[in-house]
Order: C-alpha cells, then sequence, then structure tokens
C-alpha cells in the first residue's frame, strides 16, 4: 500500500523530530572509548541474526563511501570552496549560476569514478544473492552499481552522479549512467602546476577556479536549447515517488522483515 501525502508528510515531521531528540541526547552523554562500542560478542550476535534473516532492509548513508575515500556530501565544515554545499544542490543555485553548480557536480563525478567500491559494497550485493534483500541508498556516488550490486534489489533514494536530464519544461530527455569524465571539455579538472599527474583539488578555495561559459555546459541532445543537470534530488526537490512507490510496495508484503541495517547515516 502506497502512504498518501498526508500521512508521509506526518511520519517525516516524526521522524525528524526523533532525530532531533537523538541528537539533543547524543550531545548530553560521553561517547564511550572506541574499542567498546562493537565487541567479539556483538559480531558473533550479528553473524547469528544475519544468518537467520530471511527478508532484510538496508538503509545505506554517506558512511559506506568513506571507506572508499570519498567524503561525505558536507565534506570538511560543510564548505565546498566557500561555499555552502547545500546551498549549491538547489533548484535556484542551478538557474543562478549553473557553471558554478556544474562545476561543483563535476568534481563529484570525478571524485567518484576515481574512487573503487569497498568490502561494504560488495558484502551488500553479496547477500542480495542469497536473501530477499533490498538496499535504500541515499548516496549518489554508483560505487554499490560498480559493486554489481542487482539493480532490481537497490533503491537510489537520491538519484545518482551520472544520471542526466534536460531542464527544458517541454523535454522529458534523460539518460542514466552516463560516465564521461568530464561530461564535457570545459568542464575538465586543470592539473596541479606543481605536479602535472596531479588534479588541482577545486574543492579548496585557494585553487583557482576557471570561468565556463554558459554555451559551453552539458546542453540537451534532443531538444537543442534546454541545459542537462544532475538526475540527482536537490534540496527542496521530492524523492522520486516511483522509487517511494517500490519501497511500501516490498515493505507491505505480507512476509516480515527480520532485520533492518543502518550503514553509514
Amino acid at each position: 500500500m502506497v502512504l498518501n501525502d498526508a500521512l508521509r508528510r506526518e511520519l517525516r515531521q516524526k521522524a525528524a523530530q526523533l532525530i532531533n531528540q537523538q541528537h539533543a541526547m547524543a550531545a548530553s552523554v560521553p561517547t564511550p572509548p572506541a574499542a567498546s562500542l562493537f565487541t567479539e560478542a556483538d559480531a558473533a550476535s550479528f553473524r547469528r541474526h544475519l544468518a537467520s534473516s530471511q527478508r532484510i532492509l538496508a538503509l545505506c548513508g554517506a558512511g559506506l563511501s568513506v571507506a572508499s575515500g570519498l567524503p561525505t556530501f558536507r565534506g570538511a565544515g560543510g564548505l565546498w570552496r566557500d561555499h555552502d554545499a547545500t546551498q549549491l544542490a538547489t533548484p535556484e543555485a542551478f538557474q543562478a549560476s549553473p557553471s558554478l553548480v556544474w562545476q561543483f557536480y563535476s568534481f563529484r563525478r570525478h571524485m567518484a569514478l576515481q574512487a573503487r567500491p569497498n568490502p561494504g559494497h560488495y558484502a551488500l550485493a553479496k547477500l542480495c544473492e542469497k536473501k530477499d534483500f533490498l538496499t535504500i541508498t541515499q548516496n549518489v556516488d554508483g560505487l554499490s552499481q560498480r559493486a554489481q550490486h542487482p539493480r532490481e534489489r537497490l533503491e537510489l533514494l537520491h538519484g545518482s552522479l551520472f544520471d542526466i536530464k534536460c531542464t527544458s519544461f517541454d523535454c522529458d530527455y534523460a539518460e542514466r549512467d552516463n560516465l564521461k569524465d568530464p561530461i564535457v571539455p570545459a568542464l575538465d579538472i586543470a592539473k596541479d602546476p606543481l605536479d602535472p599527474t596531479k588534479d588541482l583539488d577545486i574543492s579548496q578555495v585557494s585553487s583557482p577556479l576557471q570561468a565556463v561559459a554558459r554555451s559551453e555546459l552539458p546542453r540537451c541532445p534532443r531538444c537543442g536549447t534546454g541545459l542537462l543537470r544532475p538526475g540527482v534530488v536537490w534540496f527542496g526537490e521530492s524523492l522520486p515517488m516511483d522509487t517511494i512507490a517500490r519501497v511500501d510496495e516490498w515493505m507491505s508484503r505480507p512476509e516480515k522483515i527480520d532485520l533492518l541495517l543502518v550503514i553509514g547515516t
């Protein structure tokens, strides 16, 4: 059964309240030493539960890909250069400065393509072969797909850096898994003048950022006029309803969910 909009809003409000309460509690409770967080007994208990579970739901966040060398979305201090990363990931930012937003996302695409899936990605993909398993990921980096995670058991809640779509109102062009790097020549990342074998880290304000004209940005091959944009969910946009519907359908089946894995979020 698909949740109606009113119920979905209520659930999101309650979830936000719970998260705020958890953050407040976490801030007031001293963190125990790292060595005590996960013991051998915990690991043994987890393995038993995993082996006995038939239906498993995994919810993944940015922490899953940190082991692959990718920073979390907000990065150090929440900044990309001197911009709040969350402010770049909006329709308003793209409308105001599509060049800057594309440079931000082109850099993220480049970093993701340089990274490799880690054992966590491969373990989830392997579990899908043996269990009634569904992974819901907030990650847009494509590492789960590159770890051969079955697509029919992977729901991309926030889209993908490698999906692109036209911004023109009357054009529905969309493309999946565009791995071209750079996506257009003007978005190529310059080399470090001190070490030509390395790319400049343009996420740092100390690195020069070349100007890119609007005419040099990715353009729709179908209508020829609309700019292409990354196929990710920006702040202020709704989550993809087809994805929500598939998750609702899986969770509403009569068989109970035996285990929920929350990974990196």
